[in-house]
């Protein structure tokens, strides 16, 4: 399944959804014709034994029933082969289809919102949307584990170091145009995970210690004491020996039985746990190792899944899967028999004990490697389904935020506008009338932000940015449980956003969208003021939105690097109109008035005051 380089990202996704389609009905079409074979399969043995029953046809016919059955059989196996291709390329389907709905908005119904990832004390991800509804997870999440969805929720709830923000960019920036590798990662994890399946179980049982050295003394008992049984047997039967001597030794299998009962049975509890379908990870280790990257952390990634001078992680995963066959033997009807004659738990068992004692410690790494691939092949996918993105660039002096033609990712159609806090103690004040963009605006800022220190390309033509902490106060609730009011759930996120900007030496952006509102206008602009100075003190630079006109005035204070911008609406055939346009400057118009009576409330101009 290939689609050209060149192609945009709607041609790809259709092109590459079609394909699948047409693999899909050919492949219902061989399901139809081996049903048919089923049937016709089981008609012959049917009607040959009846026939056989009744003296129609004599007793050597049986042979040709259990021919029809043998054959009935194979065709089970080959139709459950094309039944996994079928749920296979019904993936690749999903997939492509969810690729179009990152182009034309429907991922915002998109199962996977994150969140269990959300926190309403997180210093910005309540405010920029990076989880829930309409979120940047929603949005860029194309993971198959729960450790992939957590290292990419991880990614955009921190900032990293500016080298690992490299890196990267560095990996996306190849995995971008790999599709058929990204979309054969994810099919293969989500063939063996179709819940998000917790590696942490498998992880933990891996890492467990021994468990069998309470009775490790029955390893070289069990690997003696049946074929030793069974020579007694044979003996027996030839008269060399005594014929009851077999059942001594059978008796002896029978002590060894009821001696390890318990402790295989735990063992065996803790590792169908952890197990939860890992042995089939075998096929998605081994695209991985396949694939040829050159990126060094994709390298690096890759590397950690195969170690110098050994077998690479999928040789591992199908040797473990072989045991664990073993030790799944124990559901068959005839496994107590075949675990007294054989000891066969404790064959199966302890070679598992050995499996763990070898590999065990590795396991985590190898996870680890998948979930950040999974994480970096999201980033790859954002970067592919937005060409019109950037690709940041990093500085190391700071705080400094710069872009050109900055929109907001989240938005289908955003108006671009050029946003710039060149360093340390800047920042932006921004007035306009009501819905003119203002808080959309900061937005934009902190989201774009949050990608770019994040790895990923970002809403802009140009972005400059150097590592900091993004700290916003725009979603302010109070909280009747806690007893909490408005104003007093203002005042402990600006005291956590000042605490924050401190602790972080400056290096810090904050984004406050009308702060205070909870106390009267005097005292408001005194507060709103003190605080809006308290952060700049710290070296921070950031931006506020505003009705209170008066801030404007800091501005004009000696050695402020406050800067007055604003939106603006205007009237056209009566209504309302916004361009979304940043502009220097402070407002001079309103529009609350218009808003309160285009909402129908009959509200009157304010009248003249007398005096």
């Amino acid at each position: 399944m290939t689609a050209s380089s060149d192609s945009s990202p709607q041609h790809t996704y259709t092109d590459r959804r079609a394909i699948a389609q047409a693999k899909l009905a050919e492949l219902d079409r061989v399901s139809a014709r081996y049903a048919n074979l089923r049937g016709l399969a089981f008609l012959a043995a049917a009607g040959i034994a009846g026939l056989v029953l009744f003296g129609k046809l004599p007793k050597s016919y049986w042979w040709a029933v259990g021919g029809a059955v043998a054959f009935y059989a194979v065709l089970a196996v080959l139709h459950h082969y094309v039944f996994r291709r079928e749920a296979r390329e019904r993936l690749y389907v999903t997939l492509n289809e969810r690729g179009l709905a990152r182009l034309s908005g429907a991922w915002r119904e998109f199962a996977e919102r994150g969140e269990r990832f959300a926190s309403p004390s997180h210093l910005y991800s309540p405010d920029l949307d990076v989880f829930g509804q309409a979120s940047l997870f929603q949005l860029m999440n194309e993971t198959a584990t729960r450790t992939g969805e957590e290292r990419l929720a991880s990614w955009l709830a921190a900032p990293a170091p500016a080298e690992e923000v490299v890196a990267r960019q560095g990996a996306a920036r190849e995995l971008a145009p790999l599709i058929d590798f990204r979309q054969d990662v994810c099919v293969e994890a989500r063939d063996v995970s179709r819940e998000k399946a917790d590696p942490g179980l498998f992880i933990r049982w891996a890492e467990t210690g021994p468990s069998l050295q309470s009775i490790r003394w029955a390893r070289p008992v069990a690997l003696v004491l049946p074929p030793l049984t069974l020579a007694l047997y044979v003996l027996g039967q030839f008269e060399v020996g005594p014929r009851w001597l077999w059942w001594v030794g059978l008796f002896a299998q029978l002590g060894v039985v009821l001696a390890t009962r318990r402790t295989l049975r735990q063992m065996e509890e803790s590792l169908s746990a952890g197990e939860h379908g890992f042995v089939r990870y075998a096929p998605l280790f081994s695209r991985i190792e396949r694939q040829e990257l050159n990126h060094p952390l994709l390298q690096r990634l890759q590397s950690g899944l195969q170690r110098a001078g050994e077998p690479p992680v999928s040789t591992h995963f199908h040797r473990f899967s072989r045991l664990y066959s073993f030790v799944e033997f124990k559901r068959h009807q005839f496994h107590p028999l075949v675990h007294l004659f054989t000891l066969w738990d404790v064959h199966a068992l302890f070679a598992l004990e050995n499996w763990r004692a070898r590999h065990g410690k590795e396991v985590r790494g190898w996870f680890e490697a998948l979930a950040e691939l999974e994480a970096l092949s999201c980033l790859a996918g954002f970067a592919h389904d937005r060409p019109v993105f950037c690709w940041p660039t990093l500085v190391a002096e700071g705080p400094r935020v710069e872009a050109k033609e900055l929109g907001h990712p989240l938005l289908d159609n955003p108006v671009p506008n050029d946003v710039s806090l060149p360093g340390p103690r800047h920042g932006l004040l921004i007035t306009g009338s009501n819905m003119s963009g203002k808080t959309t605006l900061m937005r934009a800022v902190g989201t774009n932000v949050v990608l770019a220190l994040a790895g990923a390309p970002v809403c802009a033509r140009d972005f400059t940015v150097s590592p900091l902490h993004v700290l916003t106060s725009m979603r302010v609730k109070d909280s009747l449980e806690r007893g909490v009011s408005y104003f007093y759930a203002e005042v402990q996120r600006i005291k956590a956003v000042l605490d924050a900007a401190a602790t972080a030496k400056g290096q810090a952006l904050f984004l406050l969208d009308e702060i205070l509102l909870g106390t009267n206008t005097r005292e408001r602009q005194i507060a709103s003021r003190e605080v809006l100075r308290l952060l700049l003190g710290t070296g921070a630079c950031g931006a506020v939105t505003t009705h209170d006109l008066s801030l404007a005035e800091l501005a004009n204070e000696p050695g402020a690097h406050v800067v007055n911008v604003h939106f603006r609406d205007h009237l056209e055939d009566g209504k309302m109109v916004f361009d979304y346009k940043l502009r220097q400057g402070v407002v001079d118009t309103t529009n609350a008035l218009r808003v309160l009576r285009m909402a129908g409330v009959p509200v009157k101009e304010a009248e003249p005051t007398l005096h």
